[in-house]
C-alpha cells in the first residue's frame, strides 16, 4: 500500500533527522521534503477510504450471499422432507435427515457469517489504524510547523 510507504518515508526522515543539541529532543528536518510527503499522503487518503468502502460493501454482499445460501439449503431440506412423507419409516428417516441438514446448514451459515464479519472487521480495523496513524503524523507535523 503506497500510503504505508509514504508514512514510512516520513518516519525515516524524522528518525534520521539531525538532533539540535540541548533542545530537548528537537531536530532539524527538510521542511520541503516533509511537506511533499504530507501532500502525497493527502492525495492517497481518498484511495484508502474508497478501498475501505469497497471492503464494507463486499462484506455486505458476502453476508447476503451466505444468508441466501442458508435459505436455499433450508428450502431444499424442507422440500426433501415433503417428498419423503409417503411412508412411516421413510417419513421418520426423512425427518431425522432433514433435522441434521437444517442443523448443519444453520451451523454453516452461522460460520460463514462469523467468518466474513471477522474478515471484514480485521480489514476495516487495519484501514482504521492506517488512517489514524496517518492523521496522527499529519497532526504532529502541523504542530511542529506551527
Amino acid at each position: 500500500m503506497e500510503l504505508l510507504d509514504l508514512l514510512e518515508q516520513l518516519e525515516d526522515m524524522v528518525e534520521n533527522a539531525m538532533n539540535i543539541p540541548l533542545s530537548g529532543g528537537r531536530c532539524v528536518i527538510d521542511r520541503e521534503a516533509v511537506l511533499e510527503l504530507v501532500q502525497e499522503i493527502r492525495l492517497k487518503l481518498p484511495d484508502d477510504i474508497k478501498a475501505a468502502k469497497r471492503i464494507a460493501e463486499e462484506k455486505q454482499r458476502i453476508l447476503a450471499e451466505a444468508q441466501q445460501e442458508a435459505e436455499n439449503i433450508i428450502r431444499n431440506a424442507e422440500s426433501r422432507i415433503a417428498a419423503l412423507v409417503d411412508e412411516n419409516e421413510i417419513t421418520k428417516k426423512a425427518y431425522e435427515q432433514a433435522e441434521i441438514i437444517i442443523a448443519n446448514s444453520k451451523k454453516n451459515a452461522r460460520e460463514i457469517r462469523l467468518g466474513t464479519r471477522e474478515y471484514a472487521d480485521s480489514i476495516l480495523n487495519k484501514v482504521e489504524e492506517i488512517l489514524e496513524d496517518a492523521l496522527n503524523v499529519i497532526k504532529q507535523n502541523r504542530q511542529e510547523l506551527k
